[in-house]
């Protein structure tokens, strides 16, 4: 078996069997085969696809080509999300504790930003103290005794996805829906949660840019799940503009804890309640209507809020900074972006909005920038909302006075003004 006869094999369109998958994979992971082939068969599966029995042991390989977490020690109650990424996306801040506090185990590897959309593990790094490298063993403890623990991405998790990633990123392969699946679900798997969520994004501030590339995706990674026995379920959700009013990291953790004390935006606390029902009715056995029961009491007995104070303080970090604003990271920059003329905020373009949050150093250009906690982005107006002239849309954030001029220039070609008012757009457009 050769890496090039595989090549010519999907060249036209054939499918590969799972000796050859194997071998590929393994060529990836240990370094035996060289970036130009595997560039050459990535372009090969882009034009040429994969079917549903290809991605699904593709994903298999990768996940084993490096560490898994065994997590069975908590039965069926292990739950997972994952999103595809979006501007103010801090759903998981909000939808862990809610399903920890509904009786699920949420033990969790998250990543950290790359361009425009924001990482979760940089959010919570933004709360002072926060610890996001941890033992095993203190990982599982804090799970065990918390029900939420959540920490960055171990480097040993599916190695084979990060070898791939990187070149997929430099060689124009990255839209390739078995591509996508394999490597999300190659890391979701190795993590060890039974049961997982996936909130799959469209629009301006996401990868796929339509509902129908968005719903073929989803579709995708569900027909990995059943073939590969785990449960997967998955929620279509709109990223034309922004999630909720917080843009950034700090500003967002302050949001999301404002959001489980009942003080939330209202499509943002719905998006996170509809998640939470999905991920725990499985877990722990409900209906679909039981669990979005229990994850309303959770939110509304203030328990999810309790329950992210006791995962704060388990991690190490300042539990106060949830109900005291100062003491997360404060910005020494502030502009306020004001309405030119009356009327309507028509549309916020969330790509535009994500790179303005970026210009402001909220996210990161390269891997190894260091981003600052306290920048970013607070929406005073949303979509549909009516504006006066002089009335504030948005305050710009930063710890530096050079990135505003940026920040603003970015920030202003996402905004649309219209004398008359747009159309409302459901948050959640399917749930699949």
């Amino acid at each position: 078996m050769d890496i090039l006869s595989l090549i010519e094999k999907k060249k036209k369109g054939l499918a590969l069997t799972e000796a050859e998958i194997a071998f590929f994979v393994k060529g990836v992971t240990d370094l035996s085969l060289p970036d130009y082939q595997i560039a050459a068969f990535l372009m090969a599966v882009v034009w040429r696809g994969m079917d549903p029995e290809e991605t699904t042991l593709l994903t298999r390989e990768m996940m084993l080509s490096g560490e898994t977490l065994d997590l069975s020690v908590f039965g069926s109650r292990t739950v997972d999300k994952h999103s595809t990424g979006g501007v103010g996306d801090k759903t998981t801040l909000v939808v862990a504790p809610l399903a920890a506090a509904c009786g699920a185990v949420v033990a969790k590897m998250s990543g950290r930003g790359l361009g425009f959309t924001g990482g979760t593990v940089d959010k919570l790094e933004s709360i002072p103290g926060y610890r996001a490298t941890l033992s095993p063993e203190a990982f599982t403890a804090i799970a065990r005794d918390v029900g939420v623990c959540v920490i960055g991405q171990s480097r040993k998790l599916s190695p084979a996805d990060k070898r791939l990633y990187a070149l997929r990123d430099v060689t124009g392969t990255i839209d390739s829906i078995p591509l996508i699946a394999s490597s999300i679900l190659s890391k979701k798997f190795a993590s060890g949660a039974a049961n997982i969520e996936l909130d799959v994004k469209f629009g301006s501030g996401a990868f796929m840019k339509t509902q129908e590339d968005a719903r073929a995706l989803a579709l995708a990674m569900i027909d990995v799940g059943k073939r590969m026995g785990r449960t997967v379920h998955a929620v279509l959700s709109d990223m034309n503009a922004p999630l909720g009013c917080a843009v950034g990291n700090a500003v967002e953790v302050w949001e999301a804890a404002q959001t489980l004390r009942g003080e939330g935006p209202r499509d943002f606390t719905d998006l996170c309640v509809t998640l939470t029902a999905a991920l725990v009715a499985p877990a722990l056995g409900l209906s679909r209507e039981e669990a979005q029961g229990k994850a309303e009491e959770a939110l509304t007995s203030g328990a999810g809020f309790e329950k992210m104070r006791q995962w704060v303080r388990a991690q190490g970090g300042d539990e106060g900074a949830l109900t005291d604003f100062c003491r997360l990271p404060q910005a020494k920059e502030k502009k306020e972006i004001t309405a030119p003329s009356d009327g309507f905020l028509y549309a916020l373009d969330a790509e535009k909005v994500g790179l303005a949050s970026m210009a402001l150093g909220a996210g990161r250009r390269e891997k190894d920038d260091v981003i600052d906690p306290a920048a970013g982005i607070l929406l005073a107006k949303r979509p549909g909302d009516p504006v006066k002239r002089g009335e504030v849309i948005a305050t710009l954030l930063s710890s530096c006075r050079e990135k505003l001029a940026g920040g603003e220039e970015t920030f202003l070609s996402a905004v649309k003004l219209s004398a008359e008012k747009p159309e409302k757009r459901p948050l959640i457009a399917q749930i699949l």
